[in-house]
């Protein structure tokens, strides 16, 4: 277990806001980015009652590679909050899955989903989002998981990585890959956790009235 990304956010924390970083993209899946958006977003709101009273703990920004609208799985139409060209630097860098044809062939997301999570201190992919981070260079070989439907295809297409089953999510250093869809939540609830303690990561779910059950890494 590598605890240096988390201490140094835990410090940083203390001093600012910690920018999140979400991307979007044709056909993403609408609780992969939302499911986390959601996490971060009322992890702040909880922190700001007694543990960060002077600033949010997370900024959060949708960011896609126009600022025109996107469309999102089942037809829903998101605005991003940034393009690629004006994103602000991030922290955390959460890459959500979805049908990944669109991202999986351009270059220019999979560059700055690359460059990105070069400067971030974390980086997590939700569901197929792990494809889109072994296509952009950043996972090698080791340990990582995914929707258990897609288990077998990025075995196939990659087959440095060990692709794990049954398990929410696969921690390796900075980069964490989540199970499908909702497992992003629970992935999201353990990165506040971390950050912020576990006290706050459990005020979270409560608020959310979510279902949460701890793993441990």
């Amino acid at each position: 277990m590598h605890d240096h990304p988390f201490e140094a956010l835990a410090a940083r924390v203390r001093q600012r806001p910690l920018a999140v970083a979400i991307l979007l993209f044709p056909e993403v899946e609408v609780l992969d980015f939302a499911g986390p958006f959601e996490v971060f977003s009322v992890a702040s709101r909880v922190a700001l009652r007694g543990a960060l009273p002077t600033h949010p703990a997370f900024t959060v920004q949708t960011v896609a590679a126009t600022p025109a609208l996107v469309a999102a799985r089942h037809g829903l139409q998101v605005l991003p909050a940034a393009s690629f060209a004006d994103a602000a630097p991030c922290d955390v860098l959460i890459v959500p899955g979805g049908v990944v044809t669109q991202p999986l062939g351009d270059d220019a997301t999979l560059a700055w989903v690359a460059e990105t999570a070069g400067r971030a201190s974390l980086t997590a992919s939700v569901c197929t989002g792990a494809f889109i981070l072994a296509r952009a260079g950043l996972l090698g070989g080791g340990p990582v998981t995914t929707h258990w439907e897609d288990v077998a295809d990025l075995r196939a297409g990659y087959p440095r990585l060990e692709v794990v089953e049954g398990v929410p999510f696969v921690e390796r250093g900075s980069i964490f890959t989540s199970a499908g869809i909702s497992a992003g939540i629970g992935m999201s609830l353990h990165l506040v956790g971390r950050i912020l303690g576990a006290e706050l990561a459990r005020a979270t779910a409560r608020q959310m009235q979510y279902d949460w059950v701890e793993t441990a890494v």
